[in-house]
């Protein structure tokens, strides 16, 4: 996918009051954000925010991080909140790379929706469900883990189910065909939209492990 640059994208979110300017000093603290005590779940790769905007809209009493790596990508989700008073929502602008510098066992759920690819064996690290990435996440929950995942990518969803059972996660769900017994909470991406009016099918995993020792911060 081609971004289309946006002038001043970076001085646009960085004035609106849903974006962490400064993420990194939240790192273990991340419920000061939303001066509560109520569980966090993240979006990696949120794209234009439509499905962390419903997901925070439906379930007040979780907070919710979406976090994008490009700039005049979140320039269209600011324009969504403009009318938008949620208080459980945060949006982060940064590199999924960098996550364990960001959260520190705070996290209790993770979804991963239609995430590149990355189908060149020699970016097999790029990929979110890489085990690279897998050990950057079991640094952020904060004890259970729990990944939901949703893709069209035939290819990468068989990668995830193969990287995370090597993790011992166990799947708690499996769809190689989504729309075929859709759930009535399923909340729509904007690749999801393309995707299904396309008549592609969208594959759907969760993914839960459970860690039978606290950890202690």
């Amino acid at each position: 996918m081609r971004l289309r640059n946006i002038k001043n994208a970076q001085d646009i979110i960085s004035h609106n009051k849903y974006v962490v300017s400064n993420p990194k000093e939240y790192r273990g603290k991340v419920q000061q954000l939303f001066k509560n005590n109520h569980k966090v779940e993240i979006e990696i790769g949120m794209g234009k925010g439509d499905f962390i905007i419903n997901k925070a809209k439906q379930n007040p009493n979780i907070n919710f991080i979406g976090i994008e790596k490009y700039a005049s990508v979140l320039v269209k989700t600011v324009k969504k909140l403009s009318d938008i008073e949620l208080d459980n929502l945060k949006i982060m602008n940064i590199d999924a790379n960098i996550i364990d510098e960001v959260f520190d066992q705070e996290i209790t759920k993770i979804y991963l929706n239609f995430s590149d690819p990355w189908p060149k064996k020699k970016h097999t690290n790029r990929r979110l469900t890489s085990p690279l990435f897998l050990d950057k996440y079991a640094k952020i929950f904060e004890n259970d883990y729990v990944i939901e995942m949703k893709t069209d990518n035939r290819n990468l969803f068989e990668y995830s189910l193969v990287t995370l059972s090597q993790k011992n996660y166990l799947f708690e769900e499996i769809k190689l065909d989504l729309y075929a017994n859709l759930n009535d909470d399923n909340i729509q991406t904007e690749y999801e939209r393309k995707f299904v009016n396309l008549g592609m099918p969208i594959y759907k995993l969760i993914a839960h492990y459970k860690n039978c020792q606290k950890k202690v911060k």
